[in-house]
């Protein structure tokens, strides 16, 4: 993965803004310290698409049960800053944004402003370990406390922390994710229910 202006030299692309702006050609890109990052053609499937909706609703039924504020859960390559100047921008498949992030955002941003609680990747056929080693290293440099790597293929889910070697449960396995998301149990093989 290398550091590119996108064959535009006179372009210096470093804010998510920018990123944005860009009419949408199926290319994945990433800001990583000011740099873009192509990672590839977005490449989803059905096995992709069932389980971040499954992740995303496995969120949103823990989160109703918190009192209010409660915090919100974003989905489909939702845009989050963890950083500017340099910026530092990913698009999640799934966010967990706790309510004191949320209260910071603004009506004229699109682009989540902070470090999410939780973010969870789903890994596709075009991923590449190269593509999971930077997100996961650029995740926990930005102090986000909780990062799932979620395999719909060999039905596991990794576990992130900053400070901890990783944790890689089955689908015989429950999920459980003390103390960053308190009371959050679930087993992982609902994550993969009807594949």
């Amino acid at each position: 993965m290398s550091a590119t202006t996108l064959n535009r030299p006179e372009v210096e692309w470093k804010t998510a803004e920018d990123l944005m702006a860009m009419p949408e050609d199926g290319i994945r890109r990433w800001i990583v310290d000011g740099l873009v990052k192509e990672i590839g053609m977005t490449q989803r499937n059905r096995f992709h698409s069932k389980t971040e909706a499954t992740a995303a609703t496995v969120l949103n039924i823990w989160a109703a049960t918190k009192p209010k504020p409660r915090f919100t859960v974003l989905s489909g390559e939702a845009g989050i800053r963890l950083a500017r100047n340099p910026d530092v921008s990913f698009g999640a498949d799934v966010a967990l944004i706790a309510p004191d992030v949320m209260a910071q955002q603004t009506d004229e941003s699109t682009i989540i402003e902070g470090v999410p609680q939780l973010i969870v990747e789903i890994t596709s056929p075009s991923d590449t370990l190269e593509t999971w080693f930077e997100k996961i290293k650029q995740y926990k440099k930005y102090g986000v406390p909780l990062t799932w790597i979620v395999n719909p293929y060999e039905r596991t889910v990794g576990i992130h922390r900053p400070g901890q070697p990783p944790v890689v449960l089955n689908e015989t396995q429950d999920l459980i994710c003390e103390p960053e998301l308190p009371g959050f149990r679930v087993p992982v093989i609902q994550l993969f229910d009807d594949l």
